[in-house]
């Protein structure tokens, strides 16, 4: 599906704050209402929106250390990587990279204590080869 401008708009407005009304989307936007509504549930329907979600408070967030874990995976061993590291609340997400690792995972832990027992719990993970992390200093912007 291609998306127009306005729809693009739309999103980052959504990314921002989902639970917004469609009142103050349409003001933001200089949209009508109804447009916004349509618009909206047009991309529902057609599965560019597939879902809304929490977003936890900078505060909050900044109070935990994040770090990006590059993981290099056996191939045979992905699909088994995969699953375990889906069981780590500590993980937010997991990418799928190219270059010399396989697997990027951004983790968010209380304390450099804590990250360097889930960097180790990854990388004795069966089939993990290796693990390189970088901490997180700040975050210029996130959409």
């Amino acid at each position: 599906m291609k998306l127009t401008d306005a729809d693009q708009q739309l999103l980052s407005v959504l990314r921002e704050n989902a639970r917004a009304s469609t009142a103050q989307i349409a003001r933001r936007l200089n949209l009508s209402r109804t447009t916004v509504q349509s618009r909206i549930e047009r991309l529902e329907r057609e599965g560019v929106i597939s879902g809304y979600t929490v977003r936890i408070h900078d505060e909050y967030d900044r109070s935990h250390l994040r770090a990006h874990i590059m993981i290099a995976v056996h191939p045979k061993q992905m699909t088994s990587v995969v699953a375990a590291l889906r069981a780590m609340p500590e993980l937010r997400v997991l990418h799928s990279i190219s270059g010399s690792h396989d697997l990027i995972a951004v983790g968010a832990v209380p304390s450099v204590g804590d990250m360097d027992v889930l960097t180790d719990r990854i990388g004795a993970l069966d089939g993990v080869e290796r693990t390189t992390s970088s901490i997180v200093l700040s975050t210029k912007f996130e959409r």
